[in-house]
């Protein structure tokens, strides 16, 4: 491991360089843990990361992050969709491990159904239930009401949409990982704070970070703001026994400049974008490193 990579990066890759940090740190210094999956993680219990948005777009350059999946995620996200077949057809499987007849039928579901993870929570929290297990249109649209509420309201405290439900959370195959987010805006600036409850270092919160830059950015376009900060809060911060190998060849890695990002200017609401809507300028990286999902 290269540890000069640690700590004398250029200014503008200080966003990627904290994630760095946080590696090495779980990685030299984690506690040995055992966990759900039976696959043993180093854990460290607490970080915060933040990362400019002004300053580049915080998408990996040590290791090639898959932008698309990123990007169909968070839109399936927003829809209020908890079926897979949306990501499916557009090509993105990072769902497919949890989403098998197996893993559904714990829970009496159809093959694809995750049930209420994070489309339901964000757009139906708190719906009544029918008897076939479907929801009832009737809980609270936290999505519409938060970027409501930024518009009217932008002072507020309370600019917040929880993704954990405990009446739901052993519902489903994988309870929502990032559970709760946070807006404030200043100076004409929307940031946001995400709290991970559990925080797979190496294969998810890339993805984590670079999903909730691109709603930060959507938000603040629709409401009329720059962007400020992103700022990511992780519990159980773990690296898993089988991807150490993985992290060891991603610290001896240079960075490269983050890429900016460029969304459709004619759009103004949320629920309007699109793939074509969202791109990523000038992405150069390392090639991907492939390691192996924990369900």
């Amino acid at each position: 491991m290269n540890s000069s990579n640690l700590d004398s990066k250029p200014l503008h890759n200080k966003n990627e360089q904290a994630y760095l940090n946080l590696l090495h740190q779980v990685l030299t210094e984690g506690t040995e843990k055992g966990d759900r999956t039976g696959t043993g993680t180093l854990s460290h219990f607490g970080a915060q990361l933040r990362f400019d948005l002004a300053s580049g777009f915080p998408l990996l350059t040590t290791k090639k992050v898959h932008f698309k999946s990123i990007v169909y995620e968070l839109l399936w996200f927003l829809s209020g969709s908890t079926h897979v077949d949306y990501l499916q057809k557009n090509g993105v499987r990072i769902w497919n491990e949890w989403a098998t007849a197996e893993q559904t039928a714990r829970f009496n579901r159809p093959e694809g159904d995750l049930g209420p993870v994070y489309g339901h929570q964000w757009r139906n929290y708190g719906a009544s239930q029918l008897d076939d297990g479907s929801y009832h249109n009737d809980g609270v649209d936290q999505i519409t009401q938060v970027v409501e509420q930024i518009k009217s309201n932008p002072n507020s405290r309370r600019l917040i949409v929880s993704g954990w439900n405990p009446g739901e959370a052993e519902q489903v195959a994988l309870p929502p990982c990032h559970t709760l987010f946070q807006f404030f805006v200043a100076d004409n600036k929307l940031s946001c704070q995400l709290y991970q409850r559990s925080a797979d270092l190496f294969l998810g919160v890339p993805f984590n970070i670079a999903s909730y830059a691109l709603l930060t950015h959507m938000v603040a376009q629709v409401c009329g703001l720059d962007v400020g900060e992103f700022i990511w809060t992780g519990g159980d911060c773990h690296i898993y026994q089988n991807h150490r190998e993985q992290v060891e060849l991603q610290l001896t890695r240079s960075l490269y400049e983050l890429p900016t990002l460029t969304l459709n200017p004619d759009v103004d609401d949320i629920f309007a974008f699109n793939y074509e809507d969202i791109s990523v300028n000038g992405y150069e990286s390392h090639p991907a490193i492939k390691a192996k999902v924990a369900v």
